[in-house]
């Protein structure tokens, strides 16, 4: 031959193996156990604060979502203050209508008459439809909250004191709140006198 070695197909046969490449099989190093708990107290560390980011996270979330509710139970408000603004009007064109009707008296069965209770008729099924209702008071005990006490009416029977007798002008409400007070007169007991 020329004198070289012989060429194998494989360059790295006759290296040597180099001294930085850990082997799995190998033992462990010095100080390496120094090294070990190191890393695991880094690793612990790491977990505590993941942890913590993630109940961090979930807080914000939570926070998120009330801060959401809040916001449609505030835009509800106000969206049910509007209406109740808006139904106050129109109630307050119902009342003249009322006032046109009884004007007219209670046997006119003229097409004007008729038109005009129509249109009374058609403004509070609207408002119905919308979710106002009217206050049904008479008889019922007076409670300032929903009634404004304009007139007193003196009965001889205790069981009718402090009872609503009649309405001068009809209370609506809407879903839990009141829109307009009633106008009523009440009942108050007084002992007739002994002769």
């Amino acid at each position: 031959m020329n004198g070289n070695p012989p060429r194998t197909d494989n360059p790295f046969q006759d290296a040597e193996p180099q001294d930085d490449v850990i082997s799995p099989e190998a033992p462990p190093a010095r100080g390496s156990a120094a090294e070990v708990a190191r890393l695991t107290a880094e690793l612990e560390a790491s977990r505590r604060r993941v942890d913590q980011l993630a109940r961090a996270y979930q807080e914000l979330e939570k926070d998120r979502e009330e801060f959401k509710q809040r916001l449609t139970r505030e835009r509800e408000r106000m969206l049910d203050v509007e209406r109740g603004k808006v139904a106050t009007q129109l109630l307050e064109a119902v009342d003249e209508l009322d006032m046109c009707l009884s004007m007219s008296g209670p046997e006119e069965a003229s097409g004007l008459a008729k038109g005009v209770r129509l249109i009374r008729d058609g403004l509070l099924s609207k408002l119905q439809q919308a979710g106002v209702e009217r206050l049904q008071l008479v008889g019922q005990p007076y409670d300032p909250n929903t009634a404004e006490a304009t007139d007193m009416e003196i009965t001889p029977n205790p069981e009718e004191d402090q009872r609503v007798v009649s309405e001068a002008r009809a209370g609506y409400r809407l879903k839990d709140r009141i829109i307009r007070p009633a106008r009523v007169k009440v009942a108050r007991y007084i002992p007739p006198a002994n002769a």
